[in-house]
């Protein structure tokens, strides 16, 4: 196979399969969405909405990609996961395109593109409808820039790097230009060319690229509503996020460190060459460590952890797994955490029953009573296909080592993307989206209790308050809510429209 039908093999397996075919999963997919969504309906391209609140997450870059692509290809899955799925793939070639301009094998730049676009964390990002494959994009393009212009300034790459970085401050915020700007401070300062760095940091041009970028949106922002967006945005979801735990997800300074071997699968057992090479740090090597500790260290440190903010510094990882994959001694025993996984994954039929017979939580318990049928015997065929194929795969590593690594990858994101996953969302989250379908065919007013799952809203066509219910209306709750429902509304008569899985449908009596 050609080097470009193995990129499109890539992209294809890690970031378009099950695309089109899977609802759009709570909290985050079902958020942008139905604020994507919003935007469209209400005309105000400025700020966003979600459930007719205002939501101050994210800038709006984001938010006008998904809307083109929902403009053309109308309202469904993948038209909200486009823009996620071409700027990973864009993302790979970067990484794959930098990796081929210096090295001579093509083995390298493949497993580069590989690692991206099959890795476990990277492959999630590519399929989700959020921000931050386009984050990584503009992260990865900026940082890569830099080194390019480090070797040999020009002002075309440094004027992309400050579009790289307007675009990112569009896109996610403060963070575009927070990590390039570290990591090459440092890099430079380490080489004794901080001349070089003031040179590139002082470019007025570069200033004014940015400011072309994200002045309009900021300006038109202020002049709607007299700067509330841009200040919830700015010291609520950018310093707040960063000073104190949000939607629960805290954590401790080390929980980068034990999930990057989850964050990286099936390339964990590389990670040793890619860090530490037997032929030592060559000036990359350095640059990219030193971003890849900036990035681990800013988020180690932040009182908001989530796995996927470690893949702002995951691109020079990609580009010295690529690099130095050879280097690896034991390769069969290198591949041992993905044979790992790969079987965690065909246990799921044996194992999801004893979940759920073990779950005294209603809600977890109704998804995972769906769960377990869906997981059934096709299933348990394919998984134990694929362990059987990673088994041979094991055994011929040592001589053939880059095409065990990413057939293994490949098997991966096969069995999660075209098997698991689809299996998975019947259960997690077809309940809401059917729930939400009843809804609209009863074309009552509807409200959620206690329950945040924005895609109900995307499916049901229309933003859905939170509240309690007038008479005769609708009203969609998860079912550990319910008994608080009726607390709330003692003596009150229901009728159950929908009820499956973990969320419930009812209809308030006139």
């Amino acid at each position: 196979m050609t080097e470009r039908g193995c990129l499109l093999l890539f992209a294809a397996l890690g970031f378009l399969l099950g695309a089109w075919n899977v609802p759009l999963f709570d909290l985050d997919e079902g958020a942008f969405s139905e604020a994507t969504l919003e935007m469209l309906d209400s005309g105000n391209y400025i700020s966003t909405t979600l459930d007719d609140a205002p939501r101050y997450d994210k800038p709006m870059l984001t938010y006008w990609l998904q809307g083109i692509s929902v403009h053309l290809l109308g309202r469904h899955e993948l038209a909200f996961r486009l823009p996620s799925i071409l700027c990973a793939t864009l993302w790979m070639w970067l990484i794959y395109g930098f990796v081929r301009e210096r090295e001579h094998e093509r083995g390298e730049a493949l497993v580069a593109a590989g690692a991206v676009s099959l890795g476990l964390m990277s492959s999630i990002v590519g399929h989700a409808a959020t921000a931050d494959a386009l984050l990584n994009l503009l992260i990865a393009s900026a940082g890569l820039d830099i080194f390019r212009w480090y070797e040999r300034p020009r002002r075309r790459l440094l004027m992309r790097v400050y579009l790289a970085i307007g675009l990112g401050l569009l896109a996610k915020g403060p963070v575009a230009l927070a990590i390039p700007g570290a990591a090459s401070l440092i890099f430079f300062a380490s080489q004794g060319r901080m001349r070089l760095w003031w040179r590139a940091v002082l470019d007025p041009l570069g200033w004014l690229l940015i400011a072309a970028v994200v002045a309009p949106w900021v300006t038109l922002s202020l002049h709607q509503d007299g700067g509330t967006f841009l200040r919830h945005f700015l010291l609520d979801h950018n310093v707040g996020r960063y000073e104190d735990t949000m939607q629960h997800h805290g954590g401790h300074w080390w929980f980068y460190l034990a999930a990057l071997p989850v964050i990286v699968l099936p390339f964990t057992g590389v990670l040793r060459a890619a860090l530490w090479p037997q032929d030592g740090h060559d000036t990359f090597d350095r640059y990219g460590l030193i971003w890849f500790v900036v990035v681990l260290l800013l988020f180690s440190f932040s009182a908001t952890q989530l796995p996927h903010y470690l893949l702002y510094g995951a691109t020079p990882l990609f580009v010295l797994i690529g690099r130095h994959h050879r280097q690896v001694r034991w390769r069969r025993l290198a591949l041992l955490p993905a044979l790992l996984l790969l079987v965690l994954l065909a246990a799921l039929p044996w194992a999801l029953p004893r979940i759920a017979a073990q779950t005294h939580r209603a809600y977890e318990f109704g998804v995972l009573t769906l769960a377990a049928p869906q997981f059934d015997i096709a299933y348990a065929r394919f998984a134990g296909l694929a362990v059987l194929i990673a088994l041979g795969a094991i055994a011929v590593a040592p001589r053939r080592w880059p095409l065990a690594l990413l057939l293994i990858a490949g098997l991966q994101a096969g069995l999660i993307w075209g098997v698991a996953a689809p299996r998975f969302a019947r259960a997690y989250q077809e309940p809401t989206r059917d729930a939400a379908l009843r809804a609209r065919d009863l074309r009552l007013p509807t409200v959620s209790y206690r329950t945040h799952l924005p895609s109900f809203s995307v499916y049901r066509g229309a933003p859905t308050p939170s509240g309690l219910p007038a008479p005769g209306t609708l009203v969609f709750a998860r079912i550990d809510k319910l008994a608080a429902l009726h607390d709330a509304l003692p003596g009150v008569e229901w009728s159950t429209e929908f009820q499956r899985g973990g969320v419930a449908l009812l209809r308030r009596a006139p």
